[in-house]
């Protein structure tokens, strides 16, 4: 059986941490990375370990790479069993503060580009009437949050998109799968932060707002029990199951949220999660 399996943006975070725990799983590993440059923050840590794992360059917005690294999969492989859509972009700010440009490249890459990556695996998953997708998306894909407006934005876009796919797709027996991450300490909040540069203005009408978000997001992450592990189990658990979920939602604080979400009303839900956190940015300390 096929067991190869393409994990995008896998030089940092999520994806590093997925594409090594399953190629230490058994499977045949291609870990793509933006920049060549970049690879040896996956090898280094691949060899480390003895494992078996392959680094591609891929741009998920080039639609020609994209299906280069398909084809040398299925020329390498026979087949392409499963894609974790990882690569994607964060984009810091509010509404008002983010430039047409800056909203646009997020959703070229968190929304398009992993459409296209989907796209062309399908193509090859198909006609073997096998594969699963998965797609990271967040729980910012299930409730919006200040100052991640557009971010936001593109993680309900992915989840739609992967539960139509999922309907579409199961008759050919390809199974899609939405992981939704709780906050995690990885270098999306260090170097690929994503900050716009409109919520860095002194003259936004918001910026000591975003100020305080910040502060108050950094202190998430800096107490969150959630680890990059916890994922990649996560998608271990969809690319291996035989009967995967659609979701799967990593994190004991989201998973809390939304248990309160589901059982207690909707305007009530939302007049006191969301109240607390306008409040906690806006008044003034």
């Amino acid at each position: 059986m096929v067991n190869s399996v393409l994990v995008t943006g896998a030089t940092t975070g999520l994806g590093r941490e997925t594409a090594l725990y399953l190629a230490e799983k058994g499977f045949q590993v291609y870990a793509t990375t933006l920049n060549p440059q970049d690879s040896d923050a996956i090898e280094a840590p691949a060899r480390k370990r003895n494992l078996n794992l392959q680094v591609l360059q891929l741009d998920i917005t080039d639609p020609e790479g994209i299906n280069d690294v398909m084809r040398t999969i299925y020329e390498q492989t026979g087949g392409i069993y499963g894609v974790v859509n990882n690569a994607g972009i964060g984009l810091r700010g509010y509404f008002e503060d983010l430039s047409e440009e800056e909203i646009r490249r997020v959703f070229e890459a968190n929304v398009f580009g992993t459409m296209a990556v989907t796209r062309a695996a399908l193509k090859y998953m198909r006609p073997a009437r096998q594969g699963r997708i998965v797609i990271i998306t967040s729980v910012g894909g299930k409730t919006g949050a200040l100052a991640v407006s557009a971010y936001c934005a593109t993680k309900f876009a992915q989840e739609g998109f992967g539960e139509s796919l999922a309907q579409e797709v199961l008759p050919f027996g390809i199974h899609v799968s939405l992981v939704e991450p709780a906050i995690i300490k990885t270098e999306r909040w260090g170097i690929n932060r994503g900050v716009a540069k409109g919520a860095l203005n002194p003259e936004s009408p918001y910026f000591e707002w975003f100020r305080e978000s910040e502060r108050l997001s950094d202190l998430l992450v800096k107490t969150s029990p959630t680890k990059p592990l916890d994922v990649a189990r996560a998608i271990h658990r969809a690319l291996s199951e035989k009967k995967p979920r659609l979701r799967y939602m990593v994190g004991s604080r989201a998973k809390l949220v939304f248990a309160l979400r589901r059982y207690l009303p909707g305007e009530l839900f939302e007049r006191i999660y969301f109240s607390y956190f306008i409040k906690k940015v806006t008044t003034r300390r």
